[in-house]
């Protein structure tokens, strides 16, 4: 059984910096991209960022573009979401997701039925 585990929520000021982590089990080698979600209260889940493994293309909603980086080790089979410049609409739910039947472009990465697995998600606050 697939499972993504997020870690790295927490609480900060508005203008800090947090780093989650996606830590993946199964197959490597059959994974095709793995994603970053959010979803805050009375609001859909939406695509953050997104990643192809063991290729270097990375998709980014424009909400979050120039202040999140997506990362991945390969050798620790972990994604990381680095997050600075946290302003307090970037609070939320965080989601890992991984997909294994499709690759992600700039066309889908953002689409959820994309992905196979979903982790249970980090909180993360941002105050002003």
């Amino acid at each position: 059984q697939v499972q993504p585990v997020e870690s790295g929520g927490g609480s900060v000021q508005a203008g800090g910096s947090l780093r989650l982590s996606c830590a993946a089990s199964g197959y490597r080698s059959s994974m095709k991209c793995m994603g970053w979600f959010r979803q805050s209260p009375g609001k859909e889940r939406e695509g953050v960022a997104a990643i192809v493994i063991d290729g270097s293309s990375a998709q980014y909603a424009d909400s979050v573009k120039g202040r999140f980086t997506i990362a991945q080790d390969n050798a620790k089979n972990t994604v990381y979401l680095q997050m600075n410049s946290l302003k307090p609409e970037d609070a939320a739910m965080y989601y890992c997701a991984i997909a294994y039947t499709s690759y992600c472009d700039a066309g889908t990465w953002h689409e959820r039925n994309l992905y196979n697995y979903w982790g249970q998600g980090t909180q993360v606050t941002v105050s002003s």
